[in-house]
């Protein structure tokens, strides 16, 4: 499967790649990773989504396997809305 450009498999089943299937179409905002963020999806989803639950929702949108490597400060992201 095919998700924003990079080639990913998954071992979770075809419910987890119809979900990334789906992720391409959800519209989005873009900006960059504020200093208070970096390594931390979690401060973004609570900004973003008013709770830290949905870390996970814009590093799978990204394409982000570790928030270590990825959220610097000053990293362009892209933040999906939620249904």
């Amino acid at each position: 499967m095919n998700h924003k450009g990079i080639e990913t498999t998954t071992s979770v089943g075809s419910d987890y790649d119809l979900f990334l299937t789906r992720l391409d179409s959800v519209p989005s905002k873009e900006g960059r990773v504020p200093p208070f963020c970096v390594n931390r999806p979690d401060n973004i989803s609570d900004i973003f989504y008013d709770s830290p639950g949905y870390w996970w929702y814009p590093m799978q949108y990204n394409s982000y396997f570790d928030p270590f490597e990825k959220l610097n400060a000053g990293d362009r992201i892209f933040i999906p809305d939620l249904y």
